[in-house]
């Protein structure tokens, strides 16, 4: 923390600086990826909050990093090495493999720090951390040892993920759930003919002792068959009542089986008989610890049969094994069909084969404790989940959750800090010895401790498993500022870590960052968590490369040509099926490809979305939508800035006068602005800062008062107080757009004419950012409520006009109404009335005065009119025939829609809106129509014959 007298030099330095403390961590992206358009969200977002808090005063950290991604990182490197040299990575020594590695993160590694700075990410930049690093690596290494000094780390036997693609076990988080709705065939890696699944297969067991009984049991993985030790059923299932105690034959080996009884057993599903295959089935590993049933492995860590197998099938993969399998049912008539079976399977994220479950040693935290302490921190409101709803899915996962598998059999990675202790066994055991250190001298120390023998007799061997990524990652808050060296106040330097509620990462990031960093440190890590919405394309679909809807933020930022988005789909990793899918995809949603739309009308997209809501769809149109609301904006500055002129000096903003109800009301609009978003960013709805900022320089600015205001500037000589107005105006709604917008606001904000007086601020970003109180006595709520009247007669003015087509003409307005409130409001907004109507001189008739003769009408409410002068300035004859055609046309509109049989849902709604629309214009269209009559009948045009 910074002293006191760092402080007040701050303080001189940045006026507004509060003393109060702002700081997140960005969620680690993997090394080896690039972001996409849901990591620019998470970006966006927390660039706007920070930047907020920046300009509030506040003391800001926000911490940068990336993750070493084990699996992924080792799986880049191992392919490069095979493409350029043709080596495999046992070929090389541990070490020389490593130093591969490090070179490709030095060389290739950073795209993600180059994405992040075109999205304007104003992270601190020299705090920089990456998972790999020495002060990571102190902080892993530590948290293992304490762990497992509290007894919370733990080496066992148990079932784990295990890809055998990569042989190594993986975290349930890169466990994909496929579901199938039947059978599907899958093309997977290291099998030479793809594999069918979604079907159940149907496997007699012979009653021992009973040649024509038998127990048939479905199963949708005959491969694992060899690996059976028992049949299961419910104990009440009166199927298999008289069977109870008996012994069946093995189908393959004929080796007898005990048919035991469970109520876990589901009798309505199937036969109601399953197989228990503990080795290779979580659900059967249970069932067969309470029945005392010894697990057999027959599927090995490279995805081959054991030799306990037996030869015919060892050594085969195993889904080739399972065809030799069921030909040996078949042939010994065993086999009793297969059908349909909609599944879910379970398939590595990583690498696409499909998951086993299979019994390996390893290392595990016992998480229930923990997680009970996580689950509690939330229930007490010591950490607030945001929106809350997400509280009952942080509960449930918790109350479920298993002990944390943390071992990987990879090269690259946190190596564990455990030893072997060759040839010696704990007393009276005949397990393994392991040993935990900070480094092997330790380690030796403790073995010594323990054997009673001399550490130097003693033989270790370092355990060449490293640590699951997700072990560093969820220490990342605490190693980034220096833990365990130094123990920072972690809930005042992160009271806030946002991510996409779309994946995973609230259960295993967050979780796991919870339980690790209230264990070790005693706190939490942070004090909220915002979880935002997941983005979407704009038919609804999850990003996903294989549908070719995944986009790089820069290809939208700068815009990109098809053929160059084609050419990354070639150069992934998309099998041809999917390449083909994806490409297609790519042409028919980008057929032009993807027009330049800036860093600032991007972000802008992002945060317009209710962050806290559903799903987000995205679609190109929309960002390039913003992108012409940028071109408004920088319209508006160059009016303003020419309206200003080379000589302008601004007014202290305590001296700002306004000398018409359009400066009153324009300010008010800033003023209420400036609260909605100081409402949306204290809240974090940052939808609500987008909308009052969208609202405030289009609809209030732009097309009300400079529209307004350009008549009086061209006044001579010119008034002093409008641009002292435009200024204001434009300074404060530069920074409130700031935080969403920063290279737009700061290129326009560097623009402006400074303040005479002290120094102004460097950068925009370092300027005050607006604050509610401090243009709060400008808000006149009541004004802008009348003057809303005013626009919504405006709008009645410029339907007049388009009726009848007035294109350039500006025809004379009167108004007339019978409430006196009105009449008045009418009188104080005459001239803007006829400037932004389009119209000329508007005038008040009385109440009860008698229409003019020759101009048409239009209600303005129930008690007021407005009459638009028409003679002069239409010629009926001309246009009649033009009212005649546009009513042909939207008829024949109307007939189409009517004829449409009535649809559901929001189809019927908009067919029924888009009715009404029809019919309400051809109603204003047949008005016209008879008013012109009436007035050619009125006022004959010179040369006409008068009417029969």
């Amino acid at each position: 923390m910074k002293s006191p007298r760092n402080m007040e030099k701050r303080k001189a330095r940045l006026p507004q600086a509060t003393g109060e403390t702002f700081s997140m961590c960005i969620p680690p992206p993997n090394v080896t990826g690039s972001l996409h358009i849901g990591h620019a969200l998470t970006v966006a977002i927390q660039d706007a909050l920070v930047r907020w808090h920046r300009m509030r005063g506040d003391r800001v950290l926000w911490v940068p990093g990336s993750d070493h991604a084990g699996i992924a990182t080792q799986a880049v490197v191992e392919k490069q090495l095979w493409k350029e040299r043709g080596v495999r990575r046992h070929e090389l020594s541990r070490e020389d493999f490593l130093r591969e590695v490090w070179k490709w993160k030095e060389e290739k590694g950073g795209e993600i720090c180059e994405q992040l700075r075109a999205l304007g990410a104003s992270l601190d930049w020299d705090r920089e951390c990456f998972t790999m690093d020495t002060g990571s690596s102190v902080a892993v290494t530590e948290a293992f040892v304490r762990l497992y000094k509290a007894g919370l780390l733990y080496r066992s036997r148990q079932l784990v993920n295990w890809s055998c693609a990569l042989r190594s076990a993986i975290s349930d988080i890169e466990v994909e759930s496929r579901p199938l709705p039947g059978r599907t065939e899958l093309q997977l890696p290291g099998c030479p003919t793809p594999v069918s699944f979604g079907l159940l297969f149907s496997v007699a067991f012979p009653v021992d002792g009973e040649p024509d009984a038998e127990v048939v049991v479905g199963t949708t993985r005959p491969e694992t068959l060899p690996g059976d030790v028992a049949v299961a059923v419910h104990p009440d299932d009166s199927r298999y009542t008289h069977l109870h105690g008996r012994q069946l034959c093995h189908p393959l080996t004929g080796q007898l089986l005990p048919l035991i009884t469970d109520c876990t057993v589901q009798p309505h599903l199937g036969t109601g008989a399953v197989k228990v295959t503990p080795a290779h089935s979580p659900a059967d590993a249970e069932l067969g610890a309470r029945h005392g049933l010894s697990p057999r492995s027959v599927i090995a860590e490279d995805g081959t049969m054991t030799a306990l197998c037996e030869d015919w099938l060892q050594g085969l993969h195993r889904f080739v094994a399972r065809e030799k399998i069921l030909s040996a049912l078949r042939e010994r008539g065993l086999f009793r069909g297969l059908q349909n079976h909609p599944m879910v399977l379970p398939i590595c994220s990583r690498s696409g084969d499909v998951v086993e479950y299979l019994l390996k040693s390893q290392w595990f935290v016992r998480c229930r404790e923990m997680g009970e302490r996580a689950a509690k921190a939330v229930e007490s409101g010591a950490l607030d989940l945001s929106p809350s709803f997400h509280q009952k899915n942080w509960q449930h996962w918790f109350s479920h959750i298993g002990d944390w598998c943390v071992s990987r059999q990879l090269w690259w990675g946190h190596r564990i800090p455990a030893y072997l202790v060759v040839e010696e066994h704990a007393k009276g055991e005949t397990e393994d010895f392991w040993v935990v250190g900070r480094t092997e001298a330790e380690a030796r120390e403790v073995a010594a401790e323990l054997t009673g023998r001399p550490g130097a007799e003693l033989t270790l061997e370092r355990d060449p498993d490293v640590l699951d990524t997700w072990f560093s990652s969820a220490l990342f808050p605490f190693s980034a500022l220096g833990w365990p060296r130094e123990t920072p106040d972690l809930a005042r330097f992160y009271p806030l870590s946002l991510l996409e509620t779309g994946s995973d990462l609230l259960l295993f990031w967050v979780g796991r960052m919870v339980m690790l960093g209230t264990q070790l440190t005693g706190q939490l890590p942070f004090s909220k968590v915002l979880l935002h919405s997941m983005v979407r394309d704009r038919q609804g679909r999850k990003m996903s490369k294989s549908l070719g809807n995944v986009l790089d933020p820069r290809d939208i930022i700068s815009g990109v040509e098809l053929q160059v988005l084609q050419d990354k789909l070639r150069d992934g990793n998309l099998d041809p099926a999917e390449l083909a899918i994806a490409a297609s995809a790519q042409r028919k949603d980008f057929p032009h490809g993807i027009p330049e739309c800036g860093t600032d009308a991007l972000r802008f997209t992002l945060c317009s979305h209710g962050a806290l809501g559903g799903d987000l769809h995205l679609s190109v149109s929309e960002v390039l939508s913003f992108r012409h609301f940028c071109n408004k904006i920088w319209n508006a500055l160059r009016f303003i800035l020419n309206a200003l002129g080379e000589e302008f000096i601004p007014q202290p903003a305590e001296e700002l006068s306004p000398a018409s109800r359009m400066d009153t009301w324009i300010l008010s609009c800033l003023a209420r602005t400036a609260q909605d978003c100081e409402r949306g960013f204290l809240t974090r709805e940052l939808s609500l800062v987008t909308h009052a900022l969208h609202h405030f320089w289009l609809h209030n600015l732009c097309d009300v008062y400079l529209e307004a205001v350009k008549p009086v500037l061209s006044h001579s000589p010119r008034p002093l107080e409008p641009p002292q107005v435009l200024f204001f105006c434009a300074d404060v709604g530069l920074r409130l757009l700031a935080p969403l917008m920063p290279f737009l606001a700061e290129e326009l904000w560097q623009r402006l004419p400074p303040r005479p007086g002290g120094p102004s601020a460097p950068s925009i970003c370092v300027a005050p950012y607006p604050s509610a109180r401090s243009l709060e006595h400008w808000h006149q709520p009541e004004l802008e409520r009348r003057f809303s009247r005013v626009q919504e007669s405006v709008q009645v003015l410029r339907a007049l006009r388009a009726t009848y087509q007035l294109t350039k003409a500006r025809p004379r307005v009167l108004l007339q109404s019978s409430e006196p409130g009105e009449q008045g409001l009418f009188e104080a907004f005459l001239e803007p009335l006829g400037i932004l109507g389009y119209c000329g001189a508007v005038g008040l008739l009385p109440p009860g005065a008698a229409a003019p003769s020759g101009w048409v009408q239009a209600a303005l409410s129930d008690t007021s009119q407005a009459y638009m002068e028409l003679q002069g300035l239409v010629d009926p004859q001309t246009h009649l025939p033009r009212l005649a055609a546009r009513r042909h046309k939207l008829q024949k509109q109307l007939d189409g829609l009517l004829a449409q049989p009535p649809s559901e849902g929001q189809a019927e709604t908009q067919r029924q809106q888009r009715l009404s629309s029809l019919q309400l214009e051809l109603s204003k269209l047949d008005k016209a129509a008879s008013h012109l009559r009436q007035l050619m009948d009125d006022f004959p045009s010179p040369g006409s014959s008068p009417s029969p």
